[in-house]
């Protein structure tokens, strides 16, 4: 047996998952969205999930913003560039503990065909050892922020009292419900 297959293997359950993002708009607001498609899994060896491994690949066109005309400049050449790039993926690298619960990990994020390593906080929210329809769940909350123009999403408007339109900071936060497989 290999040591992949000695891992437990965790798989996202979307319904009960969230991948969302904000952004300051014109220095004032935060703008908010998340993406409807994904899917993700996590391989760990460890029942606080902090030796975890974690593969996600987002459908960039699920992107949604509650408004459609942002939507769509989200998705064209001027941000992440859809047509050409339709995926944005994680593979994490490492995984090591701050506190109980607590840990940073460290992976390859691919947007616009561009992988850079990112640092994201995870916290371990718990386990429900068997829900109503006999499942195990584990819950995972991952925060970080990155910054757009390194995937070369430079797009941006200077406004008149001489701040940007839109933030060049992204802030993730994402609340991950696995299933045990």
């Amino acid at each position: 047996m290999t040591q992949q297959e000695q891992l437990t293997q965790w798989i996202f359950e979307p319904a009960h998952c969230k991948i969302g993002f904000s952004v300051t708009h014109f220095g004032i607001t935060e703008t908010e969205g998340h993406f409807t498609r994904f899917e993700g899994a996590v391989a760990t060896d460890t029942d606080d999930f902090s030796d975890a491994r974690v593969t996600m690949h987002i459908d960039v066109s699920s992107i949604d913003t509650l408004e459609a005309q942002r939507n769509a400049h989200l998705l064209s050449a001027d941000f992440f560039d859809a047509a050409r790039y339709p995926r944005m993926t994680f593979v994490s690298t490492d995984m090591h503990v701050v506190a109980k619960n607590t840990y940073k990990m460290t992976g390859d994020l691919t947007i616009r065909g561009v992988p850079k390593p990112v640092e994201l906080d995870v916290m371990f929210t718990g386990i429900v050892p068997k829900d109503p329809f006999g499942h195990t769940k584990a819950g995972l909350k991952v925060t970080g922020t990155i910054n757009r123009k390194e995937w070369g999403m430079t797009w941006n408007n200077i406004m008149d009292f001489g701040g940007l339109a839109v933030g060049e900071q992204v802030r993730i936060n994402c609340q991950i419900e696995l299933q045990k497989q």
